[in-house]
């Protein structure tokens, strides 16, 4: 089970958590097995791949709800590997693209090869993991005219044990090269294997599984990437290079401080080839470790990497340093190795303290960085090459049998993840069934074949065209001219359009009229529409997009909060709330606290980026296929770009590849773009968004800053807080001004606070609109009100916990919007929480952890939620839904709702299928169509399934109404023999649900109104490990408690909780978006604009131990079925993780004598874990 949670390396989910993939590949592991009990002691269901609680064992192969489980037979035959490969002779190839443009050659010798390499353009591939980024950042353009693939060449093949190490042909796998060595340590010698350790050690974090069994050595060396991960290994190690060509021969080339000439330069001529890499043994007190700290441990590019090696000789005083080799990655333009300077002074010495500071003050001073260095964290960087040099000298001094500190030693252990686990509990309820039960998502066998439908996936259609976005490539700037004229001469164009071809309105602003579909005058920032080119394939659009020439005249810019504030630029849409007199309170508070928060945006990532297909028709009809949360919307504003009326206008929702909310608004720009290509060419127009261009010019979650002043009471009572919030916009107000609204609604969290005073305001800055994201606003409130706690609790002396406690809201109490408090299960929850997650044992042992760890620190921390449920705008809590039932037995439904992967469709498939009395199976939900329910609400604010929820119930019950007399008069019948017998009484078995919210909405200008329906409650508890040299975090365990009423289906809750979690745990703790500065290429653009440089959470970033628990005994009377909305209140649980981080922290700068309060932004990357530990390493960059 192990290797196969390791093989998930390189994969990627930003739904699920990762938990349940991974429980459910476990049950194919060799020590899976398969006769483990499937109850506990208490009669609990238990998973058979993990042996704790869950749902997957406790639904039979064929149960009461018509279900079939499909079963995996581990005793069928496994098939055999083809014998005709086994046999099969590679024979010379030679391949050319469709456009005559590219060469590819597969020669089957040396001499072959080198002779295609005396062609300057020529370029050797072995798996394209390095053409592959440059053919797609070239937008398709193969860059290369000559590709030379030396898989069958024997000499760059080959693996050679020899007498002074061990030579690898250039062109094997890294995945072989990590096998091989793992076998020649486990039986050479151990002193002769420490350059294969510190190999097999850089490779086992080297990308993911698919890029290791593709790339190999030589080209890691021949690509000279300054932040490579294995170079630094092979320099430490002194490795050399066999290298070819047909005018110079054969020649061994030393890789040392002469090889690396520059920034991607080596010491290589053009034409000579790396033929083998030989790695050389070691001896006796030679000692070689590599490192290697990154954003994301697994499957990510270096921030700095160094790798040593030292031989140590010894006298009667101890060890001196016989020979030395120090090397870095992400410390210069290219691979660099200290200076024959250092390691000529340490050449001789003892290895001891003193010799070592010496070094790190010539290290300090050579290993510098430019302020506005490529890839930032200047200090964080430079503090590492210092902190990697600490641990090496403490891990030779063990090695040497030398003596060091006890609690030193975690700073040398090798990180090894265990295998993760999990644990579920819920309430049954087997008396509303199919309602309660675990039923399986509606769609899961055809998402994890691969063989459900997503709009790229939708067959061409007969004359379909593409289009491309042309982006602004400033962050703000008056448009001069636009010239098309080579795009339209290139390949493959058929025609641009731009702000001048809008047959109707320029203007897609979803609640402002302040945003252009294309820009007319002005842009507003880097990925901003100017318009579209339409062409005959995407490839051909994408590069005729990049050939549009447009001519700016450039104007003042800003991109972050401050520089907003600075600027007083500003959106005038300014909210206040406030309860009690907040000025007069200080004077009753025995503490005063004041201080500031930052909190940074998240990007949405999901799976499925914005795609859209307009299918022009008659009568100026119009059918768009989109992924998005808003058919309605879109609708109506295609009808508005096209000058239609909304009748000939349809939109349609299959499924989404995703949302969090970021398909909510900000898909009606590639929708609407998609529409007028289509308009004007008559043709269907299809247009999907490449990763990059999605990130560029779709808008992130929205970065806050918090100005704060609270008031408690010697007992850690809150009395007062006064609080300014300012959040970045974006270039457009968007949903900007709902956002704030329900973070002002939220920085009370869960707590009663009888003097509160609130401001928020939207900063105007030249980015991409910022918009919806899961949680609309509210964890980044939430967010500033835990550390508020924090504070509060360093100043008085009182444990958070009790904090928390004092302050939690009891049953009846209001808010600071003047809204009661009922139904309140927090209370009990929190208690629920502590005895789960066995805190007050657990914090005992972290204490005891951290007394004898110096560099190893744990941290465990408690968060609550209270999350308000309900669009906040009254209008918008109102669904429909059209329920049809069919003489066979059968059920459809069209709701107002969309699938993006949340279960919503089986949710109302439960719901109907309870109320007809009909087996789930016989009840489908095939799509959302704003021509079979229309005016709908946007798919957010986490109550899909109380709105839609409540209106299939509606309409169910009509259609039982109607067949009342007919089941009266025949009690025995079948819900087929009642709907054929119904058709021939002329009974109608078509009926429309609708529900409204009652009692909700709340006005600002009067400060009344109900702005929730109800409260969703949840609480978690977060157990942390970090590596105060490094800032490298693990989560050892996560427990959540969550009250989600009578869950509809626990299954599906379940995941909703562990995917908020994890992408709360990504929000606080890694994803980070970075903004290109005034002094790059392209200042003003996002830099992290694709999996490269922006880290969502991966398999190894999940808890080792990850628990959730439904809260029992909550039934909900305002929702249907007693249950919750569920979909956005867990994802500030993952917070947790945040705050443990942070009490790690406080004990990390407990050692060296810093007691003060410490602000710490979120996210808490490796960078602020780092330099939020200031030790004497540190303090020697950072004065």
């Amino acid at each position: 089970m192990a290797q196969i949670e390791d093989s998930f390396d390189g994969n990627l989910c930003r739904c699920t958590g990762y938990r349940s993939i991974l429980d459910g590949a476990k049950t194919f592991g060799s020590d899976y097995d398969p006769n483990a009990p499937t109850k506990s002691p208490t009669g609990q269901r238990l998973c058979p791949g993990t042996g704790m609680p869950c749902h997957c064992a406790r639904v039979p192969d064929k149960h009461e709800h018509g279900e079939t489980k499909v079963k995996f037979d581990k005793n069928g035959t496994e098939p055999i590997f083809p014998p005709a490969l086994k046999t099969y002779h590679a024979e010379p190839l030679r391949l050319t693209d469709a456009q005559q443009t590219s060469v590819w050659y597969r020669p089957t010798n040396l001499n072959d090869l080198l002779r295609l390499k005396r062609h300057n353009e020529a370029r050797i591939v072995v798996g394209a993991t390095e053409v592959s980024v440059e053919v797609y950042l070239k937008r398709g353009k193969q860059p290369y005219k000559i590709m030379i693939s030396p898989s069958y060449v024997p000499e760059m093949n080959a693996i050679k044990v020899g007498e002074t190490g061990i030579t690898f042909g250039a062109a094997v796998s890294l995945s072989r090269v990590s096998e091989f060595l793992k076998e020649q340590i486990a039986t050479l010698p151990a002193e002769k294997t420490e350059n294969f350790k510190a190999v097999v050690e850089q490779l086992k974090w080297f990308a993911g599984h698919q890029i290791r069994n593709a790339a190999c050595l030589g080209g890691n060396i021949a690509t000279a990437s300054p932040i490579s991960d294995i170079n630094p290994v092979l320099v430490a190690a002194g490795a050399e290079l066999t290298v070819a060509s047909m005018e110079r021969g054969s020649k061994v080339v030393p890789m040392d401080r002469s090889f690396f000439k520059g920034y991607r330069m080596t010491a290589l001529h053009p034409h000579e080839v790396i033929v083998s890499i030989h790695i050389p043994f070691t001896e006796k007190n030679e000692f070689a470790v590599a490192y290697k700290q990154a954003r994301r441990k697994d499957d990510d590019i270096a921030i700095c990497s160094g790798c040593f090696r030292a031989k140590f000789v010894q006298d009667d005083k101890g060890f001196k340093v016989e020979r030395i080799r120090l090397v870095y990655g992400g410390m210069a333009a290219w691979t660099k190795m200290a200076s024959e300077d250092v390691e000529k002074s340490l050449v001789g010495q003892y290895w001891n303290e003193e010799t070592l500071e010496k070094t790190y003050q010539k290290l300090s001073s050579e290993f510098t960085l430019d302020a506005h260095a490529p890839g930032g964290m200047i200090d964080y960087r430079r503090t590492l090459v210092l902190s990697f040099l600490y641990k090496y000298f403490l891990h030779v001094q063990h090695r040497l049998g030398q003596s060091i500190p006890e609690r030193y030693l975690s700073a040398i252990e090798e990180h090894e993840r265990p295998v993760s686990s999990g644990y579920q509990s819920w309430p049954e309820f087997p008396d509303k069934a199919p309602v309660g039960a675990p039923v399986q998502h509606q769609s899961a066998f055809k998402q994890v074949t691969g063989e459900a439908i997503y709009l790229d996936d939708m067959p061409q259609q007969p004359g379909e065209l593409f289009a491309a976005f042309v982006f602004s490539q400033k962050p703000h700037a008056k448009i001069k001219s636009i010239n098309p004229a080579r795009a339209l001469a290139h390949e493959g164009v058929v025609a641009f359009y731009d702000a001048k071809s809008i047959p109707g309105h320029n203007n897609i602003g979803p609640v402002w009229m302040d945003e252009e579909l294309f820009a007319s005058e002005e842009v507003l920032c880097v990925g901003y529409p100017v318009g579209i080119v339409v062409a005959h394939n995407q490839r051909s659009a994408q590069q005729g997009a990049a050939l549009v020439n447009i001519e700016y005249e450039d104007l003042d810019w800003c991109v972050t909060i401050h520089e907003a504030i600075a600027k007083n630029s500003y959106f005038p849409e300014h909210h206040e709330l406030h309860r009690g007199d907040v000025d007069a309170a200080w004077a009753t508070c025995d503490h005063i606290v004041e201080g500031e928060f930052e909190m940074g945006g998240q990007e949405h990532f999901y799976f499925e980026t914005n795609a859209s297909l307009a299918i022009p028709g008659e009568d100026d009809e119009m059918v768009v296929y989109a992924s998005t949360q808003n058919p309605s919307k879109t609708q109506m504003k295609v009808a508005s770009c096209l000058h239609v009326p909304a009748n000939r206008v349809v939109c349609k929702v299959k499924r989404m590849g995703g949302g969090f909310g970021g398909k909510e608004t900000r898909s009606l720009y590639v929708s609407c773009a998609a529409a007028v290509g289509a308009y004007h060419t008559k043709k269907p127009v299809r247009m999907v968004l490449d990763r990059e261009e999605d990130m560029m010019s779709s808008g992130t979650r929205h970065p806050f800053y918090f100005k704060y002043k609270a008031g408690v009471s010697k007992d850690g009572k809150i009395i007062a807080m006064d609080v300014l919030l300012y959040s970045n916009a974006g270039c457009t107000i968007d949903l900007s001004g709902a956002v704030m609204d329900r973070a002002l609604f939220h920085v009370d969290n869960a707590y009663f606070i009888p003097n509160l005073r609130c401001k928020g305001h939207l900063c105007k800055t030249n980015l991409p609109s910022n918009t919806a994201f899961r949680g609309f606003g509210a964890p980044q409130g939430m967010m500033f009100t835990e550390n508020l706690i924090n504070h509060i609790s360093h100043v008085t002396g009182i444990h958070a916990n009790k904090i928390r406690e004092h302050n939690l809201y009891q049953e009846g109490q209001q808010t600071h919007y003047l809204q009661t408090v009922s139904n309140n299960t927090m209370p009990r929850l929190w208690k629920h929480l502590l005895d789960v997650s066995e805190f007050d044992k657990r914090e005992v042992a972290v204490k005891e952890f951290n007394k004898v760890n110096r560099f190893k620190k744990r941290g465990i921390a408690c968060v609550p939620v209270k999350f308000g449920m309900s669009f906040t705008l009254a209008f918008m809590n109102q669904a429909g839904a059209l329920v049809h039932c069919y003489p066979d037995g059968t059920v459809l439904i069209s709701h107002a709702g969309t699938e993006m992967g949340q279960g919503l469709h089986t949710k109302l498939i439960q719901i109907a299928a309870k109320e007809l009395n009909v087996p789930v199976s016989q009840v489908y939900i095939s799509e959302t169509s704003t021509d079979k329910v229309a005016n709908t609400s946007p798919t957010a604010a986490s109550v899909q399934s109380d709105l839609n929820g409540m209106a299939v119930l509606d309409a169910c019950k009509q259609i039982n109404a109607r067949l009342k007399p007919l089941r009266d008069a025949h009690p025995d019948f079948s819900f087929q023999k009642l709907a054929q017998k119904a058709i021939f009484e002329r009974i109608d078995l078509t009926a429309h649900g609708y529900y409204a919210t009652p009692d909700v909405g709340y006005d600002f200008a009067k400060k009344a109104g109900k702005p929730f329906h109800y409260y969703t409650f949840g609480a978690s508890c977060s157990e942390v490990e970090i590596d105060t040299l490094t800032g490298e975090m693990t989560v050892i365990r996560s427990d959540c408690v969550m009250d989600v009423g009578e869950s509809l289906n626990p299954a599906i809750d379940i995941g909703q909780i562990e995917g908020a979690f994890v992408q709360g745990l990504g929000l606080t703790t890694l994803e980070e978006i970075v903004v290109d500065d005034k002094w790059t290429r392209t200042p003003g653009k996002i830099f992290t604009r694709g999996p490269g440089t922006y880290k969502i959470p991966g398999f190894k970033n999940v808890p080792l131990n990850l628990n959730i628990h439904l809260l029992p005994g909550s039934a909900n009377p305002l929702a249907v079925h007693g249950s919750k909305g569920i979909g956005e209140p867990p994802l500030f649980m993952g917070a947790s993780v945040y705050f443990a981080v942070r009490e790690a922290i406080t004990d990390a700068r407990g050692e060296v004598g810093l007691k003060d309060f410490f602000r710490m932004n979120s996210p808490a990357t490796c960078e602020r874990i780092r330099m939020s530990c200031p030790d004497q390493l540190s303090t020697k960059i950072v004065a």
